[in-house]
């Protein structure tokens, strides 16, 4: 295909290595090239085309690149990350700190506005996905209650924030909804639930060698924005068993609103079932690759969410396809 759209990919981990295999499924894009903090030729591509690349060198690549995806972790990568890129590319991120989207969504769009970049951020399915359902829901049903339930699923986000704790050698964490909670919801009741009502998080850490894993323990228990306001269970156990045990990331979730038109009961409910959640994010990461190129192709520049791009912009098809075959 002409004129595909030239994407790089900012981190290696599993999100950059979910991105590198949507690209391939994706005919109408192109990987250049994948910036790394560590050294480029400790990188497995298995892609020729493909240059890995430091970090430090992305600046050189401004004129080969319509998107730059950005697949680093929110509690220390991101925030300083997007906002540095989207001075030089058009972006699009995961970050999924949902506290600090406002004050993130800020600092992004100073640098894209500045700069005449479209940055598209807190790209994925919660938030993402599920956002759009939340507001859409809430739209159509006012007379209701929003709830969302994540899980049972391994989380990319909470897992990179335990794995930065000072003694922490690798680790991840699983979210648990409440079935109880959902039924509850299910059945339109629409009940008051506490945020320890609605999940609890469970943890498996590998320690480093002489770790103090009580202080290893009251760290990940007491921080705010991911733990500190459920019931947190930590487990500590070795490399092996991690790799046995917790080497795939399934997830996935609810978004259901509960709530009355007239003296009807209605209940709105979207769900995602997930057998690798890093991958999945990676996928509408690079669908909405697509939107920011076209946005910024139309001088819409500046940070975006996902509440701002409609949907036949994140779609290969035309207009006249979408029409026919999808509505």
């Amino acid at each position: 295909m002409a004129d595909k759209i030239r994407l790089g990919i900012v981190g290696y981990g599993n999100l950059g290595k979910g991105a590198v295999k949507a690209i391939k499924e994706t005919p109408d894009m192109e990987l250049v090239a994948v910036f790394t903090r560590r050294e480029p030729e400790s990188l497995t591509l298995n892609e020729p085309s493909v240059k890995a690349v430091h970090i430090s060198d992305a600046i050189n690549f401004k004129d080969e690149i319509d998107v730059m995806l950005l697949c680093g972790g929110s509690a220390t990568d991101l925030p300083e990350q997007t906002p540095h890129f989207a001075s030089m590319f058009n972006t699009v991120d995961s970050f999924d700190t949902h506290a600090k989207i406002p004050e993130f969504y800020q600092s992004v769009d100073e640098a894209a506005s500045k700069n005449n970049t479209t940055a598209i951020i807190s790209v994925g399915w919660d938030p993402g996905l599920f956002s759009i359902n939340r507001v859409m829901a809430d739209a159509i049903i006012p007379n209701g209650e929003n709830y969302t339930f994540w899980g049972k699923g391994l989380s990319q986000g909470h897992s990179d924030a335990v794995r930065r704790v000072n003694g922490v050698k690798n680790g991840v964490q699983y979210t648990i909804p409440s079935e109880k909670a959902i039924e509850k919801v299910r059945s339109g009741e629409n009940p008051k639930l506490e945020t320890a009502e609605k999940h609890r998080r469970v943890c498996y850490i590998v320690p480093e060698d002489g770790a103090d894993t009580a202080a290893i323990e009251n760290e990940i228990k007491t921080m705010p924005n991911y733990f500190a306001d459920y019931e947190t269970e930590v487990n500590f156990i070795t490399d092996e068993e991690l790799q046995r045990d917790h080497s795939k990331a399934p997830h996935g979730g609810f978004v259901i609103r509960g709530g009355n038109t007239g003296d009807n009961k209605q209940i709105y409910e979207f769900s995602l079932k997930l057998d690798s959640n890093p991958e999945f994010t990676a996928s509408v990461l690079v669908a909405y690759a697509r939107a920011a190129h076209r946005l910024s192709q139309e001088k819409q520049y500046g940070a975006k969410t996902v509440y701002d791009v409609a949907p036949a912009y994140i779609s290969p098809r035309s207009q006249e396809d979408l029409r026919r075959d999808y509505l």
